[in-house]
């Protein structure tokens, strides 16, 4: 995988710019690009858009996360391939089910308690209760409750 510091030389030796020079153009200290591309310093979230920006790749390229150098707004814009043959339109989803208007917010509650970790404090939380002497009691008188009506 190619390194952000790898990814900056590359991009920088492309252009022919020396390291003062591309930090010139980007109004950025002297020696920080020769901090980033050695590793000894790894750029500020806005000092990578910068970088991204005046190469014109996108923020995944540049981190070597990808290797497509697209960005996000050319890519959205751009015209489709004449070559490729034209595909179908996907067919419309359903629309999710709404929260009623009785529980505002039920959708966002309903996608929380739906998520693996929240289930999972849950769980958590509940089995702490019930081991707690609290919740032995708690269970003891549910249990003797239980049994006296099932006679």
């Amino acid at each position: 995988m190619v390194t952000l510091a790898q990814r900056i030389e590359a991009l920088r030796t492309e252009r022919g710019l020396s390291r003062p020079a591309l930090a010139a153009e980007l109004g950025l200290p002297k020696g920080a690009v020769e901090k980033f591309e050695t590793g000894r310093q790894t750029p500020s979230r806005e000092q990578q858009e910068k970088l991204a920006g005046y190469f014109g790749v996108s923020l995944f390229y540049l981190r070597g996360e990808s290797n497509d150098r697209t960005r996000q707004e050319t890519w959205m814009d751009a015209a489709w391939d004449q070559d490729e043959p034209a595909r179908p339109a996907p067919a419309p989803r359903p629309a999710p089910p709404q929260a009623q208007p009785s529980q505002p917010g039920g959708g966002m509650l309903d996608a929380l308690l739906a998520s693996k970790q929240t289930q999972q404090l849950l769980r958590s939380i509940v089995l702490d209760t019930l081991r707690s002497p609290e919740g032995q009691a708690l269970l003891a008188n549910l249990i003797r409750k239980e049994l006296a009506g099932g006679r």
